[in-house]
């Protein structure tokens, strides 16, 4: 296996996360050679594969897509690709007017004039939509799952939400996510699902408060999929953790149990 590499030299050579690599193998799209142990190990061929599949990921296509488009199944590609096409234009079009704007701003600071507060608040805005790859994992799932009228919904209830370090509520996330799977298979019915659940609830609680039944509804049917979409953007936890949190509140529900925080129009009878 000289020319074959662990999970984690990949992880190193291509910037993806293992969990990342694992999911793209369970949908079919990789398939490492496995040591008697169950390690992985990835040869040329599928490193290959792996910058292909990113590559395909940033010209839009989702991962059913390039499942179909690897194993030679029709696929309407041409519509896909001037999708993104036109995305990219778009997105070209604010960058270089965001940057004409930026010039413009350092050249009158080079000649020792103020910016006025209309140059800075437009200025604010540019930088406001230059999305992290992150950001823009999320939309394209976002744009898959919820129309423009819903996530319109979300942005007039997003400013009622306190600011946060992003970052830091992610790795909470994260955190409860690697918990939970820690201690699956557990009864959905039992204490320590419950207290799980409340866990959960705790968390985010900052959006339940502005949850409405759109938004709540929405969220549940986005999670519930997470199947077609998972390793494309990164919730912090997994489909397994989703579907047992989703189980035990509902057991919980069902026993008339406070299971926490939930959005103004919902109660915890059953």
């Amino acid at each position: 296996m000289d020319d074959s590499f662990a999970i984690d030299d990949v992880v190193r050579r291509t910037g993806l996360t293992a969990r990342a690599l694992r999911f793209y193998e369970a949908r079919g799209l990789l398939a490492p050679l496995r040591t008697q142990s169950g390690r992985r190990w990835y040869g040329p061929a599928d490193l290959e594969r792996i910058h292909r599949i990113v590559a395909l990921k940033k010209a839009g296509l989702s991962l059913a897509e390039i499942k179909r488009l690897f194993d030679r199944k029709p696929i309407d590609l041409a519509a896909l690709l001037s999708a993104q096409r036109e995305r990219l234009v778009q997105q070209a079009a604010e960058i270089t007017e965001a940057l004409t704007l930026i010039d413009s701003a350092l050249s009158r600071v080079g000649r020792g004039e103020p910016l006025d507060a209309a140059t800075l608040c437009s200025l604010i805005r540019k930088g406001d939509t230059m999305m992290t790859d992150g950001q823009q994992a999320w939309k394209a799932v976002l744009d898959r799952y919820y129309t423009a009228e819903e996530q319109s919904h979300w942005q007039a209830a997003m400013p009622g939400v306190a600011p946060f370090d992003q970052a830091a509520y992610h790795a909470q996330w994260q955190a409860l996510g690697r918990r939970i799977a820690a201690k699956l298979p557990l009864d959905p019915a039992s204490d320590a699902a419950l207290a799980l659940v409340r866990e959960w609830l705790a968390l985010l609680e900052p959006f339940t408060r502005q949850a409405s039944p759109m938004m709540w509804e929405g969220a549940s049917r986005l999670y519930a999929d997470m199947d077609n979409w998972q390793g494309e953007a990164d919730p912090g936890f997994s489909k397994p953790v989703w579907d047992f949190i989703a189980a035990a509140a509902a057991a919980a529900r069902k026993a008339g149990k406070d299971i926490g925080p939930l959005p103004a129009f919902m109660t915890t009878s059953a």
